[in-house]
């Protein structure tokens, strides 16, 4: 059975930002990546559907250690997919991935001080260990997306599509679409889609906040016709991420003027004659759900132009021309698309033990957000849901070198997060809070409790995970090392 020091489960953006950092800061170390399907890329390699496109910019999206120098900062899905390939290339990572290792399994023992993993190739078990875990497997299940349950939908004629599986042969010129959803995959794919089809139709339950921000950045342009490229990169990625901070906190801090604002932006691309307070004004507050950003207005131009419309409605079933709706509009279509979102799962669907016992996520503590209470040598990567998800994941990534060099220093297999006696009575709550999109909700329970205190909380701000993270010391009176005959001790006292 092949042993490593640290196994990456995820070849997406995370897993192989994480590779860039172990290669960097534990050089000595030996690792491999994990990934499920038969490509790099995860996210970026899975939705094909069209006009796919990153909704964060891609100075903060992308690795600190390379920088992005495409023109566009809203770039596009394949654009993304060629910059993580390079990045795993370039490196030679990609000579590190085991392909089509789907992880099963995995068994902690103190006694070993390792992970035991079980995976699936090619419909044989295949078994490794490592001593430290670290998870990028994203936060959906790959398999399938989200589709809610709609009366009459074997009554359609046409094709039925989910966004997560494209059919790449779907020919929709001169064809009636209708995506249904509100998110930033149904507000990519109307632009997109309106080139050729006859006619395409959002159908949103409920409005969404929109967003436009130039595809390419101009202060981006001029830093790097001046200055260095590793030096403009960072100059753009720092101001990035203090107007992401910004906005964001001033939607908290006065969300009725943010509301304001951000409709009056609408009114102003769409004009005077649009229902802007029907199909563009929220009942929620700015950031309670994540903003849909859209590049160069190009939503906001397919429907001043006519060639895309919104509706705002319920269904009440599908026909076989297309769907009824409550109010009794019926919308014709030939091709139907459920924008409808994720299906959340917490690292993989993959099943834990310690020492036997089986673990109960959501009966744990999240220690700052990526690792579990009582959870030996298992870190995760959840990434921002307020700024680009680049941002946390390579914080994690770094703690993760941190931990491991320490370890090595220490003489020591194991680094647990405990609970202190005064954190016994901290009142729980949801792993992320204030944000209230239907696919968070549906699957919260799944996931540990934050506290009300450092380091168990979740807290979604960048420059208090700089903090927590990167700066604070490992040996914190919460995370507990220990030696090899520490940790055959403390199964004793599991099994006892």
């Amino acid at each position: 059975m092949d042993h490593f020091d640290v196994i990456i489960v995820g070849a997406g953006l995370s897993g192989i930002g994480a590779a860039r950092r172990l290669q960097d800061h534990c050089p000595g170390k030996r690792f491999a990546l994990l990934e499920a399907r038969d490509a790099i890329g995860g996210t970026w390699d899975l939705f094909r559907y069209p006009g796919i496109r990153s909704d964060s910019d891609m100075y903060t999206m992308g690795y600190d250690s390379k920088p992005w120098l495409e023109p566009k900062a809203i770039a596009d899905g394949p654009s993304i997919l060629s910059y993580v390939q390079d990045a795993a290339r370039e490196r030679g990572i990609d000579k590190l991935i085991r392909f089509g290792h789907r992880m099963k399994n995995a068994a902690w023992s103190s006694a070993d001080g390792r992970w035991t993993l079980e995976c699936e190739h090619g419909g044989a078990q295949v078994s490794l260990s490592c001593n430290v875990l670290l998870m990028c497997s994203g936060y959906y299940t790959y398999a399938h997306g989200h589709t809610p349950s709609f009366a009459g939908r074997e009554e359609f004629a046409g094709p039925l599509v989910h966004p997560q599986h494209w059919p790449q042969d779907l020919d929709y010129r001169g064809k009636r679409v209708v995506i249904i959803g509100s998110g930033a995959t149904a507000m990519t794919l109307v632009p997109a889609m309106a080139r050729e089809a006859a006619k395409v139709t959002m159908l949103q339950r409920s409005p969404t906040y929109v967003v436009s921000l130039p595809a390419k950045d101009p202060i981006a342009t001029f830093l790097r016709a001046v200055l260095p490229e590793q030096l403009a990169y960072r100059i753009t990625r720092a101001k990035n991420v203090w107007f992401q901070r910004y906005i964001y906190q001033q939607t908290r801090k006065q969300p009725h003027k943010m509301r304001e604002r951000l409709i009056n932006m609408v009114r102003k691309q769409l004009g005077p004659d649009f229902d802007v307070a029907k199909h563009f004004s929220p009942s929620y507050m700015p950031w309670d759900q994540r903003l849909c950003l859209v590049p160069d207005a190009d939503l906001f131009k397919v429907l001043r132009a006519g060639r895309a419309d919104v509706v705002t409605d319920d269904i009440e079933c599908f026909t076989r021309d297309g769907i009824r709706l409550k109010s009794g509009q019926t919308l014709a279509a030939d091709i139907i698309v459920t924008a409808t979102g994720l299906d959340m799962e917490l690292l993989g669907g993959a099943n834990f033990t310690v020492d036997g016992a089986a673990v109960s996520f959501p009966d744990t503590w999240s220690y700052k957000g990526m690792m579990f209470s009582d959870v030996p040598n298992l870190i995760y990567t959840l990434g921002y849901i307020n700024a680009s998800w680049t941002l946390r994941s390579e914080l994690v990534a770094e703690y993760v070198c941190r931990l491991v060099n320490r370890m090595t220093e220490l003489g020591c297999v194991s680094a647990t997060p405990r609970l202190r006696p005064s954190d016994c009575n901290m009142p729980p709550h949801p792993m992320i809070e204030d944000f209230s999109p239907g696919y968070m909700r549906r699957a919260l329970h799944l996931f540990p409790k934050q506290g009300d205190r450092d380091p168990w909380r979740n807290t979604q701000n960048y420059t208090l995970d700089k903090k927590t993270i990167r700066e604070a010391p490992l040996e914190d009176g919460v995370m507990e090392f220990a030696k090899a005959g520490s940790a055959r001790d403390e199964q004793q006292r599991n099994a006892a």
